[in-house]
């Protein structure tokens, strides 16, 4: 008997990249899906084809369209992405690294691979501890997501099936989504968290991402080996 299909949002980063680990452990046959939205860097693509084929999905799609054209944030206009923000900074109000509706479009593109898959079940990476400024990686929004997906949809409004969204994600700390991808074989060293990088992934380790992602290492007490995939060159004398 074959596995059931899952369609897993796949960014190329931490969260989303331990998702697609814990879809497979669970015995779903996995289809990854990523976005090239006009996003500021797209070397997290680069990861995410890399985390696709290391991790066995059956398939990686990435959709492309520009939210450029609306702005409204540090990921896609010319909004400067804060930097050295203090744990007080980040847990007040909503960062400009936030994109208007991106989680809704994202989830809104993996629904229809899902419905074309005849497919109920779609993996996100929401984490409402760490980002707790996004107001869609809130569990009421996924809950209310799921709703709406099955009134939306002929296989659910016909009962054929009923779409669950999956945050496994959603309450955990940093650190324990780096224990529960470690204990399940990830290797972080090819995902890509930081909002500014540089030209060839470097992270810049002072954004709230990598901030947040050097804290959930620390918890973890563990080394991220993405810093030392990126120091081994510079000990070798290259640029």
């Amino acid at each position: 008997m074959s596995a059931k299909p899952a369609v897993v949002l796949l960014s190329g980063g931490l969260d989303s990249t331990t998702v697609l680990a814990l879809a497979a452990s669970q015995g779903f046959d996995t289809y990854a899906i990523s976005f090239r939205y006009g996003q500021r860097h797209v070397y997290e693509l680069e990861a995410a084809a890399q985390i696709a084929r290391r991790q066995g999905a059956r398939r990686h799609v990435v959709v492309e369209f520009d939210l450029r054209t609306f702005g409204g944030s540090a990921l896609t206009g010319d909004l400067q992405v804060p930097k050295d923000r203090s744990a007080d900074e980040m847990g007040r109000g909503i960062p400009v690294t936030y994109v208007p509706a991106r989680n809704t479009i994202f989830l809104s593109f993996a629904l229809a691979w899902a419905e074309t898959l005849q497919c109920a079940d779609i993996f996100v990476g929401v984490n409402a501890l760490d980002y707790s400024g996004y107001p869609d990686c809130r569990p009421q929004y996924i809950e209310a997501y799921q709703r709406m997906a099955r009134l939306a949809t002929r296989a659910g409004v016909q009962d054929e099936q009923r779409l669950t969204i999956h945050a496994p994600l959603i309450q955990m700390s940093k650190a324990q989504i780096i224990e529960q991808g470690l204990q399940l074989g990830v290797d972080y060293a090819l995902t890509s968290s930081c909002y500014d990088p540089g030209p060839v992934g470097r992270p810049c380790g002072h954004c709230d991402a990598c901030l947040l992602r050097a804290k959930g290492f620390a918890q973890a007490n563990t080394i991220d080996p993405l810093l030392l995939r990126f120091a081994a060159p510079q000990s070798a004398g290259a640029p």
